[in-house]
């Protein structure tokens, strides 16, 4: 299936290592998942978004991109498609307004269920839908869903009520699916909804099938005698879920951040405030948080 990174702090900061330079960056793992790339980064708010259908590690533009990028909310996706063809408009990640999100994983039976997905999309938001993934569709699910709980557009949207969101919409395609899948070699017969979804300040994870980690402090910060914002959550668990940095990946990366496997069902969000919230399955009635 695909790759997903993403990464929140209260600095800009650079992610070349991540996507480039470390033994098992994202341009590295592109040689398995060579179907487009896709890095989405936040400046003054507003998200900026660069696509290709091009294999990341042999494509200049995505090394040129990975090392000027520098933010404090980045997004990063490698594709494996299982639903539509090679093209940039069906590569991640996808936007709408300050919301980008990535997805890695399948929606069973998308063919037949297209229709009906689709007639659950706020209908002004339908004509925005462009490609033929599966994931786009997801996408503006979860919009149509937070839409109708918090003006969407707000930067400032609650973490809460994303969590919540995402919650409603797992249920809705699982419903029609069978439910999510944990094992791994159904490929396009087993649904997964493993996604990132941010509008730059706030960023929500959801397991739902195909691994993701997740890093908030590091053994040894390298920064920690430069950095203005060091301080003892940078390299320890904080419980009191304040944080200067989350970061999420398929799977743990090289350096000093300490990795956490997410549970399937779990939902992890950081709030505007770089607060941490830990979310009840999504299968569950409710969200605690």
């Amino acid at each position: 299936m695909c790759r997903l990174f993403g990464f929140r702090s209260v600095i800009r900061s650079q992610v070349h290592r991540s996507l480039v330079s470390a033994e098992n960056a994202l341009s590295v793992q592109s040689e398995r998942h060579p179907d487009g790339w896709g890095v989405a980064y936040y400046v003054g708010g507003a998200p900026h978004l660069i696509k290709s259908a091009d294999t990341a590690v042999s494509d200049r533009l995505f090394h040129r991109v990975s090392g000027i990028v520098s933010s404090e909310t980045v997004l990063a996706h490698l594709r494996k498609a299982t639903q539509g063809r090679l093209s940039p408009v069906n590569a991640h990640p996808f936007q709408y307004g300050r919301w980008v999100f990535a997805h890695n994983g399948n929606v069973a039976g998308f063919t037949d269920l297209r229709d009906e997905l689709m007639a659950s999309v706020h209908p002004e938001m339908r004509r925005w839908i462009l490609g033929e993934t599966d994931s786009e569709l997801l996408f503006y699910l979860l919009l149509t869903r937070m839409r109708e709980r918090h003006e969407l557009h707000a930067p400032d949207y609650p973490a809460t009520e994303v969590a919540r969101a995402v919650q409603e919409v797992v249920h809705e395609v699982t419903s029609l699916t069978g439910g999510l899948s944990s094992d791994l070699s159904l490929g396009s017969d087993g649904t997964y909804l493993t996604f990132l979804l941010t509008n730059g300040a706030t960023l929500v994870a959801h397991h739902g099938g195909m691994p993701l980690y997740y890093s908030t402090w590091k053994r040894r910060c390298p920064e920690r005698d430069l950095c203005p914002s060091f301080g003892p959550s940078c390299e320890a668990a904080a419980p009191n879920g304040v944080v200067n940095h989350l970061i999420f990946s398929s799977e743990p990366l090289q350096g000093e951040n300490v990795w956490l496997d997410m549970d399937v069902g779990q939902i992890i969000a950081i709030d505007h405030r770089m607060r941490v919230h830990m979310c009840g399955h999504s299968s569950a009635p409710s969200v605690m948080i």
